[in-house]
C-alpha cells in the first residue's frame, strides 16, 4: 500500500458468548479467538498478533429506578515473545495481557421521562480512562432532548483511550420520533 494508506490485514475470527441470570442479577460471559492470517507467528510487528479476548460482566438492579453495571475485559496477545524480538528500537510494547473494567450506572427520574447515566472505562495495565456522562429527557411522545460528554484520561499517547485525551467533547442534541 501506498505511505499513509490503511491497510487491513486477513483476520479470522471465532467466538462464544452466554448470558443469564445469576442472584439478584443477569451475568454475561464472552471468549473469542482473533487469528491473524497475515502474520500467524507474531514476528511482524506492523501486523496485529492473533488475540485471546475474555469478558465477564454482571448488572443488576440496585435500587428502584437504578442499575448498576460491572465488567471484565481481557485481550491477550499471543506470541508475545515473537513480538517483542521483532519490535523496533524505540517503539513502547502493548501488553501481553491488557485489561479494561467498566462501570455503567443508569438512574430513570421524573416517571422514567429523566435518564442519567454514566459509563466509565478504566485500563489499569494502559494507565488510561474513558467516561461518558449522558442526560437525556423524554419532552413527550415525540421528542428526547440529551447532552452528554466524551472524556479521556492517559498517561501515555500511545494508550488506547490516552490517545484521545485532547479529543474531550460535550455534546448536545434534539431528536424528534415520528
Amino acid at each position: 500500500p501506498a505511505t499513509g494508506e490503511a491497510t487491513f490485514p486477513r483476520l479470522q475470527v471465532f467466538g462464544a458468548s452466554a448470558r443469564g441470570p445469576l442472584g439478584r442479577g443477569l451475568l454475561s460471559l464472552e471468549a473469542g479467538w482473533y487469528r491473524s492470517l497475515d502474520d500467524p507467528d507474531g514476528g511482524d510487528p506492523f501486523v496485529r498478533n492473533s488475540e485471546a479476548r475474555y469478558l465477564v460482566g454482571y448488572e443488576q438492579e440496585l435500587a428502584p429506578n437504578l442499575t448498576g453495571g460491572l465488567q471484565a475485559y481481557v485481550e491477550q496477545m499471543l506470541d508475545y515473545d515473537a513480538y517483542r524480538r521483532a519490535l523496533p528500537d524505540g517503539q513502547p510494547a502493548a501488553d501481553e495481557y491488557r485489561q479494561v473494567l467498566t462501570l455503567r450506572l443508569t438512574r430513570l427520574l421524573m416517571s422514567q421521562n429523566l435518564q442519567l447515566g454514566v459509563f466509565v472505562y478504566w485500563s489499569p495495565t494502559d494507565r488510561d480512562a474513558y467516561l461518558r456522562p449522558k442526560a437525556s429527557y423524554k419532552l413527550d411522545d415525540h421528542w428526547l432532548v440529551e447532552v452528554g460528554g466524551n472524556l479521556f484520561f492517559g498517561a501515555d499517547d500511545h494508550t488506547f483511550f490516552g490517545q484521545f485525551e485532547r479529543n474531550n467533547n460535550l455534546y448536545a442534541s434534539v431528536r424528534y420520533g415520528f
